[in-house]
Parts: structure tokens; C-alpha cells; sequence
């Protein structure tokens, strides 16, 4: 009798093996999907900027195969040499020279107008500022709305703000100036060796998804200040939160030059 029930008990053991196995099975295979999860997804704000650009590329009028017609293009005497040079043709942005100083800053007031309405709730939550005078609009938002930290490519949602902004400057002539700032954190990587280039890349990324929504670029500049004109101490975080922003100045005129503050 005691032999037997040893035998059974072996028996039993052997036959509830296979659930160790099982179970290491289940474990890898989800450890597998887990892996090829994190494989497959991908920075969505890098995503549209790569698909927006291919799409003007590949929608863009074709360019190389037009011949040049040297013939129509204007001379102008070249005072040393006495001979006449081809002058380059100038792209500039629409003009709308038809409305008086009065009438630019009415058209400016109810550009921050809108945009204060458009951005009402983020104005509420401290991420956003709009303000104005009678020569230029600012404004100032957070990196946090745009860019993920020490990085310059936008964010998914990066993309909603800068298309409510856009929906109000296209078809306008008013020059844009738009600035990076940072805080006093340093920052040493490969492609940002200094917070220069960090806010200099960031407002260059708004710029291009200006430029994407529609707005002509003859009439934005990009500028990079780094953590060298703060709003606020940097010996907080809330200051350093505060100094971490990218501003958009919209001038009155539409030289790009006068954009000045």
C-alpha cells in the first residue's frame, strides 16, 4: 500500500508539470508583444512634420524641368564693370498698402482680440499670455504647449495650437517675429550643445509649422535668446517653468526688419 500511494503522488506531480512550462510560455510571449509595442510607436508630432513634408514636395510644381527665360529677367548697370547684371527676382509677403496707420493698428487690436478668445482657457491656466499696443502684439506661450523637455520637435497637440494661431495670421501682412527662450539649466547634447541652439531650434520648429498652416514665410524670423532674457528668478521651478517659452511678436507693419519691441 505505501508503494502505491507514492506512485500516485509521483503521478499527479508529473502530470501538473506542464503548467510551470505554460506559464513561462505566457510570461515570454508577453514580455515579446511589450517589446514590439514600444518598438512600433513613434513620436506623432515627427510624424507630421516628415508627412507634411513629403506632401509639398511631392505636390509641389515641378521646378527643373521649366527653362529659364534669361531674356525676361530685369538688368541693372553694374557700375564697375559697365555691363548689364541679371537682378534677382524678390519674393516678398502680401502687402496691404491701401490701409492707413489707424487702420493697421484697428486690424492689430482685433487680431489679440481673437487670439484671446481662441486661447481664453489656457489664458485662464497661466500657459498662455496675449498682449498689445499700438505697434506690436505678443504672444507668449509655454514650452510644455509645444515641445517636450530639452527636445525641439513638437509634440502631437503642439500642432492644434499653432493651427489656431495660424487660422489667425494667414492672409495678413503683419511681420512675425518668433523667439525661443529657456532657462538657466544647462543643456550639452549632441544637437543642442548649449540653450542657444535649443530655442533657436524651437522657434525655427514653429516657424515651419507656420509656414505648413499656410503663413508666408517672407514674413516671420526665427530668433534663439536662450536662458539670457528670463521673466522670472530661476531659482524656482515655477520661474524656470515661466522663462521656458516661445513668444510670437506680430508687428503692425509688414517689415520684417521693424519687428522691435
Amino acid at each position: 500500500m505505501i508503494r502505491r500511494r507514492r506512485t500516485e503522488e509521483d503521478d499527479q506531480h508529473n502530470k501538473e508539470r506542464w503548467l510551470i512550462s505554460y506559464a513561462d510560455f505566457i510570461t515570454l510571449l508577453f514580455a515579446f508583444f511589450v517589446v514590439m509595442y514600444s518598438v512600433s510607436s513613434v513620436n506623432e508630432g515627427k510624424y507630421k512634420v516628415l508627412s507634411e513634408t513629403l506632401s509639398g514636395v511631392f505636390n509641389a510644381p515641378q521646378r527643373s524641368f521649366q527653362p529659364i527665360e534669361v531674356g525676361d529677367q530685369p538688368t541693372v548697370a553694374d557700375t564697375q564693370s559697365g555691363k548689364d547684371v541679371i537682378q534677382p527676382a524678390v519674393t516678398e509677403a502680401p502687402q496691404n498698402p491701401s490701409m492707413d496707420e489707424e487702420g493697421r493698428t484697428e486690424a492689430l487690436r482685433a487680431m489679440a482680440d481673437r487670439l484671446a478668445l481662441e486661447f481664453d482657457e489656457l489664458i485662464n491656466q497661466g500657459v498662455v499670455t496675449v498682449e498689445s499696443n499700438e505697434a506690436w502684439l505678443e504672444l507668449s506661450l509655454r514650452n510644455s504647449l509645444l515641445f517636450s523637455s530639452g527636445d525641439a520637435e513638437p509634440h502631437y497637440d503642439a500642432f492644434e495650437v499653432v493651427g489656431t494661431i495660424a487660422s489667425v495670421l494667414v492672409d495678413k501682412d503683419n511681420a512675425i517675429r518668433v523667439e525661443g527662450f529657456t532657462d538657466n539649466q544647462p543643456i550639452r547634447t549632441n544637437a543642442f550643445p548649449s540653450n542657444w541652439e535649443l530655442s533657436t531650434s524651437r522657434a525655427s520648429a514653429v516657424v515651419r509649422m507656420l509656414t505648413m498652416e499656410g503663413v508666408e514665410p517672407a514674413r516671420m524670423a526665427a530668433v534663439g535668446y536662450g536662458q539670457h532674457q528670463p521673466v522670472a528668478r530661476n531659482d524656482t521651478e515655477e520661474g524656470r517653468r515661466r522663462n521656458r517659452r516661445v513668444v510670437l511678436l506680430i508687428s503692425r507693419d509688414a517689415s520684417i526688419r521693424g519687428v522691435m519691441r
